[in-house]
């Protein structure tokens, strides 16, 4: 008898435990990957590059689909590789998709703490940060009175580049990238402190922002088990300490300096920008700005202190500088590389030019010239500065692809590969064919193609998408837009005698020409006799 009720009790013990199994909620798994060994994989892949992984992860998303899952460092890094996965996330759950993930020990440094509107987590900072330069600095208003601006680098531009090829009494190659980075970087200085500041003092502030963009990749190995590489890796925390602490004694004089002086614009040359021009720069909004959930010591709402200040102004010198003169480069490029492309769109320019009286295509005439917007898109889609999105992350547990994303997870984007995509793009997706992007019928602009919001559908996101999309998408455009067409209506661009131009790619901060650019530099009248 006691047989029989040990028998029953343990049968229903098991059903009850089958039962109790059966009903649980099932936990969707996290997106397919390679098997990882703790730690060991983890250091592996910290130790790669976004360039390094992007292969990787072409080859993987053949065995494992279009989401893929990478152990990165105590995190778990999901990669998004197609376009409609992308739109799903950022689009169509963009509130959710809009965070950052936390912070590496090493990004808390020079964002002073998520201080920055990178880093920043959803939440009201993030929104009062974005807000303040998207209505300070990039309304359409504010973007017009920096026309001046734009105008005074393309001078400096031209002036260097006519004077570099007329060296030695002949025309010779000029390396255009350099040229092309420090006219992005007087813009974007001027734009953050509101002044025209020497020669000496521009270069001293490009100094140390390279210094910390390019020396920036090799201090990630300190975010893996931050306290002990603290003692491991003592002399290269003091490396890294040193870079921020160059960039805050260069910045937070012009930061004071704008402070004591408020308004007043500060002439250290006697090429003077036209009055119109002169106003409140970045520096002045974030000087007045208040964080609403945090109190100074008298109980009053804080201002930012002045090493957050450094955090926001060495992000919107980086953000606008390297991307843009990165584009403009792969531009011009190809510009050179496909002379028809060049014939075509200097003479679109031509036409409109006649018409007007000045020696500049204005920004107001851009509108006019359609082939020449569709020749930016296409050198965002085929040479996207960034091939990913800077690292999002989820403000909860969200299932994709009938995966769960954990909120603890990294997301990103593969950019490059959704401009590339033979199915959007046709077979022809590694070529640049500006026309893709026009109607047939009268060749304007397809806007439906040109769309790089990816609001409707994603096809190619070089600023990102969602909430947060690049703020500066607009100012990007137009500034690409505008040199573009005075560089080629005022010279000719051949390549350099014996080479082909060399499209081959190399990361960077941004992914740049393996093979920067050297080109011959022809005025137009010089190329007319």
């Amino acid at each position: 008898m006691e047989s029989i009720w040990f028998i029953i009790i343990i049968t229903l013990s098991i059903c009850a435990a089958l039962y109790k199994l059966l009903k649980a909620p099932k936990r969707l798994p996290l997106p397919p990957g390679p098997v990882s060994i703790p730690i060991i994989t983890s250091f592996q892949w910290l130790r790669k590059s976004f360039a390094d992984l992007e292969p990787i992860l072409n080859h993987l998303k053949t065995k494992y689909g279009p989401i893929i899952t990478l152990s990165i460092g105590h995190q778990k890094s999901i990669f998004i590789t197609n376009s409609s996965l992308a739109h799903q996330a950022f689009i169509q759950n963009g509130a959710v998709f809009a965070d950052r993930p936390p912070p590496l020990e090493t990004s808390k440094i020079f964002s002073s703490n998520q201080h920055n509107i990178t880093s920043a987590g959803y939440g009201t900072l993030w929104r009062l940060l974005r807000r303040n330069l998207t209505l300070q600095i990039l309304h359409s208003s504010k973007v017009k009175s920096f026309s001046p601006a734009r105008k005074w680098v393309l001078n400096i531009i031209k002036k260097r580049l006519k004077k570099e090829s007329k060296s030695a009494g002949k025309n010779t190659p000029v390396l255009v990238a350099d040229h092309f980075q420090f006219g992005m970087f007087c813009l974007l200085v001027f734009m953050c402190f509101g002044e025209k500041l020497d020669l000496e003092k521009i270069r001293e502030i490009e100094f140390v922002q390279r210094n910390l963009l390019m020396g920036f990749g090799k201090f990630q190995i300190l975010n893996f088990f931050p306290r002990l590489s603290k003692i491991i890796f003592k002399k290269k925390w003091e490396e890294m300490n040193k870079l921020r602490t160059d960039q805050e004694n260069v910045l937070i004089p012009l930061i004071r300096s704008r402070r004591q002086e408020e308004k007043q614009i500060k002439k250290n040359t006697s090429d003077n920008l036209e009055e119109e021009s002169l106003g409140s720069c970045y520096v002045d909004s974030l000087l007045n700005l208040e964080l609403p959930d945090e109190e100074d010591e008298g109980g009053r709402r804080r201002k930012l202190c002045e090493n957050e200040i450094v955090s926001l102004c060495s992000e919107f010198l980086n953000a606008g500088t390297d991307t843009t003169s990165t584009a403009l480069q792969w531009v011009m490029a190809n510009l050179v590389k496909h002379q028809e492309i060049q014939s075509k769109l200097f003479e679109e320019i031509r036409k409109i030019s006649d018409d007007s009286d000045g020696d500049e295509i204005e920004e107001e005439d851009l509108k006019r010239l359609p082939y020449l917007k569709a020749v930016i898109l296409e050198g965002l889609r085929r040479h996207p500065p960034a091939h990913f999105v800077l690292p999002h992350g989820v403000t909860e547990d969200v299932e994709l692809h009938g995966h769960v994303i954990p909120r603890e997870a990294t997301v990103n984007v593969m950019v490059a590969e959704i401009g590339w995509d033979s199915k959007i793009w046709g077979e022809d997706s590694m070529e640049f064919k500006p026309g893709r992007f026009l109607n047939e019928d009268d060749g304007s602009l397809n806007e439906e193609m040109s769309d790089v919001t990816g609001n409707k559908e994603i096809k190619m996101i070089p600023f990102g998408a969602g909430r947060r999309m690049c703020p500066a998408a607009g100012l990007a455009m137009l500034i690409l837009e505008y040199f573009v067409a005075n560089l080629v209506k005022r010279f000719k661009w051949t390549a350099k005698v014996g080479d082909d131009v060399d499209l081959s790619e190399k990361q960077e901060f941004t992914v740049v020409m393996k093979n920067p650019l050297w080109a011959h530099v022809l005025t137009r009248e010089e190329e007319v006799h």
